[in-house]
């Protein structure tokens, strides 16, 4: 029987990308999902300035603009007797339809053999040790294929993370409960978020001149608000009248989608196995981090696995760089995401600062790029650049 270098499970945000950049190293990879492309899934599918320069970097970007995916270059925050608006860089917002077609054909084209429409039922262990995977087809035959690594890239519900059943650490619970549909007739020119006590909600336009809109509420009332989600929903964006005139002048286009998520880390590799994207972190959508951690993660376990199977390092001690990388890149905005979720009012040395950065257009840029996961919120909340920032306030306000 064949072994593969690698077999990649999951051909989404996490799985292309790693099977494409292998591939394109020359390593014989497999990979498989369940599911067949173009198909959508759930997701607020928000790629920040990150996540597009991976897709620059992979030489993909020219083709999702091609698909006529409007490109995002502010990010509005409006906290009700303040708003503020800062330009992180360039994000897009491609409908997951189109994306992740477009993934999937790149790891075709890099010489990854993919096949779709095929079910992962259990990953084959022996002395303790991934070696491969089994599984079915349409046509339900059972089918055995082996390999050096299984990668799980098969998101929150991982069968991979399942069955290797890797250590969990900094679990929280969900903290807030999403919904979203699609908008016609609602005009944006970028991101806008709306934040109120305990409401929010965020807009930013999408394929086919539709605005996706989606809007939280408190886990707490999950159970209360899933009865009526229309209502509630509709119900929050009263707080901002202006938002709220504007969408009821808007048609929604696609029936409600939503969940509420936990909040995790896992260790992301073992003997034969690793983990990129949900399958070994996730944290809440608020921030709509996902698809950008998930091209990050996908290099970092790409590079670790190469030097491994290269001979220039041992697995473990490439794949435990791929670890401490990993984490060392995502506790900030982890951190920053789940404070965030609880809806709480921003402390008071927070709210602040947001004040002082009023007509300070470098210190609200700075304060977006937090948001859009291109600068760590240790760096923009650190004692030096805040106290920058009063001082500024300060100069401006007697200037």
């Amino acid at each position: 029987m064949k072994t593969h270098d690698v077999i990649v499970v999951g051909a989404r945000c996490a799985g292309s990308p790693t099977a494409m950049l292998l591939a394109r190293k020359g390593y014989d990879v497999l990979l498989v999902d369940r599911a067949t492309f173009p198909s959508d899934t759930l997701s607020t599918h928000l790629l920040h300035a990150p996540g597009v320069d991976a897709l620059r970097r992979w030489g993909l970007l020219d083709r999702l603009i091609a698909t006529g995916c409007p490109p995002i270059e502010s990010y509005k925050f409006d906290f009700g007797p303040l708003v503020i608006e800062g330009a992180p860089g360039t994000a897009y917002a491609p409908r997951r339809t189109v994306l992740d077609e477009l993934l999937v054909n790149a790891a075709a084209e890099a010489g990854a053999e993919v096949r779709e429409g095929f079910s992962v039922e259990e990953v084959l262990i022996e002395d303790g040790r991934a070696v491969g995977i089994r599984g079915h087809g349409k046509d339900w035959a059972s089918v055995t294929q082996r390999a050096r690594i299984v990668v799980g890239a098969d998101g929150r519900y991982s069968r991979v993370a399942k069955e290797v059943k890797p250590e969990r650490y900094n679990e929280i619970g969900p903290i807030l409960s999403g919904y979203y549909a699609y908008w016609s007739g609602l005009p944006v020119d970028g991101f806008e978020t709306y934040v109120r006590p305990d409401r929010s909600w965020a807009v930013w336009p999408t394929h086919d001149g539709l605005t996706l809109v989606i809007a939280g509420w408190p886990y707490a009332e999950f159970e209360a608000n899933k009865s009526d989600i229309e209502g509630n929903y509709l119900k929050m964006f009263e707080l901002a009248p202006e938002f709220d005139a504007r969408i009821r002048g808007a048609k929604r286009e696609s029936r409600f989608a939503g969940t509420a998520v936990e909040n995790y880390f896992c260790k992301p590799y073992g003997p034969g196995w690793a983990l990129v994207g949900d399958a070994g972190y996730n944290k809440d959508f608020v921030t709509a981090q996902g698809m950008s951690d998930a091209f990050r993660d996908a290099e970092l376990c790409v590079t670790a696995l190469d030097e491994s199977f290269g001979g220039a390092r041992s697995f473990d001690d490439a794949m435990e760089t791929y670890h401490t990388t990993r984490d060392e890149r995502s506790i900030g905005i982890f951190e920053f995401t789940t404070m965030l979720a609880t809806l709480e009012p921003p402390p008071p040395e927070t709210q602040q600062l947001l004040g002082a950065m009023v007509g300070n257009q470098d210190a609200i840029d700075g304060f977006a790029r937090v948001v859009a996961g291109v600068t760590p919120p240790s760096e923009f909340f650190s004692e030096a650049n805040v106290g920058r920032i009063f001082e500024q306030a300060s100069a401006i306000a007697t200037a």
